[in-house]
């Protein structure tokens, strides 16, 4: 059991017989009444978002979730096929487990897996990871007014709009979360 005052962002609740995580939260204490804390709560079965407001100093019950690091080793075309780092046993994930992000992972990238009662709930990957630009048009000479962006194919097929200047073969960095590119990195 934990209080209000224990919350913090990724920490995993039961709510009504759910596993909801913490995505945010803010304590308010208003010049009249009593404090409460706002939260935004991601149901980690469904992905679906709630808000749900508490009352300060209640007593929630939280769920015991571990945390393991893996490294991911392929994806068999159904499932993405993950290596425990301490134990090299290998587990399979269901894709919508790994997020929209699994379209940047490359193989032998680290990733961190939350458990409960056995059973894989989530996958949390890098934030950034960079790759190589497989294929992408040639920039316009004088195309650059604008600061415009072009579509680029990345090495692990994903897509993603990248500026103008960058070239075949150049490295990027991207961000999992949003699929932005973020970076050239210097080889």
């Amino acid at each position: 059991m934990a209080t209000t005052a224990d919350f913090k962002n990724g920490l995993v609740l039961k709510v009504d017989g759910k596993l909801q995580q913490i995505v945010e939260f803010q304590h308010v204490k208003p010049g009249k009444g009593p404090a409460f804390v706002r939260t935004k709560l991601k149901d980690v079965v469904s992905g679906k978002t709630i808000d749900k407001t508490w009352n300060a100093g209640v007593k929630v019950e939280t769920a015991t979730v571990d945390r393991r690091d893996m490294t991911y080793l392929y994806n068999d075309g159904t499932s993405f096929v993950l290596m425990d780092e301490k134990t090299y046993d290998q587990i399979e994930l269901a894709p919508h487990l790994m997020g929209d992000g699994a379209k940047f992972l490359l193989e032998n990238t680290s990733v961190q897996v939350s458990f409960h009662e056995g059973e894989p709930l989530f996958a949390e990957l890098p934030v950034s990871v960079e790759l190589k630009i497989e294929h992408t048009d040639p920039g316009l000479q004088g195309d650059r007014s604008t600061g415009g962006s072009k579509p680029a194919t990345l090495e692990t097929g994903a897509e993603i709009q990248v500026p103008l200047f960058l070239e075949t073969g150049n490295v990027v960095k991207v961000d999992t979360r949003t699929g932005e590119y973020l970076s050239r990195v210097n080889n």
